[in-house]
């Protein structure tokens, strides 16, 4: 028996799109998400504003207006729960998928934390935001340490370390500063990362210049204390007292979960899941990969904007199958 002609694990915009063409298309389908719909989204910070226009970022073809040509997290939060809504998305949130195997007659059996089910089809869209890149250095699991940053006002007249180059770290760090802050930025390059968005570069390259927050390029967190850290610079060791420690320094995606999952990995420094560019197919037949994930290590490879058109390219796919 087959509960559903495709199983889609990831509730992000790529998963609901992906659940839209199975619409399309006449199948029956469900979304697995672990956590809340738009997961990734959802733990964005508050007051993120997205390098896109909201144009690229619709699905479905339903329009994403928003009040200025940039969205913002929660404008980009309401819109996908609406389009859910619209399309009245089969998801089930918060089941974590624990296992998928191939059984002899070519239907996939998919063990949740849940429930199991039987497909003729699986496709994986989810992102990377889950697993952050570690420092593994000691007091990196010390209770002021985050590898995700938030909300500001967390940090309102506190001494914080921002570890990271690029826009989650700028981010945070220009944020907490018009809080009150107390800011350093700690940069393992010689300068801020080349793709941090070009509005808000000027505005942290001002900020350093005129020594309101403070910057140590081609420097690394030597170890964290409950009251310091400790910072290896060119010029040498450096103490500073300290409060909090936001060390935006990257994510990747659950490899763990894909090995699981049965993926094949590339094996290189990016680590990419083996898949067919044009039809999305991993190297398991009736298995796809959609979205961010595709790029493995290479986080900035894939958005939501150019990764729309994979659920287009699996559902062609699918169909020219059973035609």
């Amino acid at each position: 028996m087959v509960d559903y002609d495709v199983l889609i694990i990831g509730a992000g915009p790529i998963g609901m799109a992906c659940a839209i063409e199975a619409k399309k298309a006449g199948l029956s389908y469900v979304i697995v998400e672990k956590g809340a719909l738009v997961n990734s989204l959802y733990n964005y910070p508050v007051f993120m504003t997205f390098f896109s226009t909201s144009q690229r970022l619709e699905i479905g073809d339903v329009p994403f207006v928003s009040i200025n040509p940039k969205p913002n997290r929660n404008e980009a939060v309401e819109y996908y729960r609406r389009v859910a809504e619209k399309f009245s998305l089969n998801i089930h949130l918060f089941e974590r998928v624990e296992k998928v195997e191939k059984a002899a007659d070519g239907l996939f059996d998919i063990q949740t934390a849940k429930r199991n089910y039987r497909t003729k089809y699986v496709i994986v869209s989810t992102g990377f935001y889950d697993v952050p890149v570690l420092m593994n250095i000691p007091g990196e699991d010390l209770p002021k340490v985050t590898h995700y940053y938030k909300d500001p006002h967390l940090y309102a007249f506190q001494r914080v370390v921002v570890v990271g180059a690029n826009n989650s770290s700028i981010d945070a760090a220009l944020e907490t500063y018009r809080k009150g802050a107390q800011v350093t930025l700690v940069i393992r390059g010689k300068e801020i990362g080349s793709y941090v968005k070009y509005w808000v570069r000027p505005d942290i390259e001002n900020r350093i210049k005129e020594g309101e927050i403070k910057v140590y390029y081609e420097s690394t967190l030597r170890s964290i204390e409950p009251e310091s850290v400790h910072i290896d610079t060119p010029e040498g060791p450096v103490v500073l007292e300290n409060d909090f420690v936001i060390a935006t320094t990257g994510y990747t995606p659950d490899f763990k979960l894909l090995k699981n999952l049965g993926l094949e990995l590339s094996g290189d420094a990016a680590n990419c899941p083996v898949y067919n560019p044009e039809t999305m197919e991993s190297s398991t037949k009736g298995f796809y990969l959609a979205g961010v994930v595709c790029g493995g290590m290479d986080t900035h490879k894939w958005f939501i904007e150019n990764s729309r058109v994979h659920a287009v390219q699996i559902f062609e796919h699918i169909r020219s199958l059973q035609s």
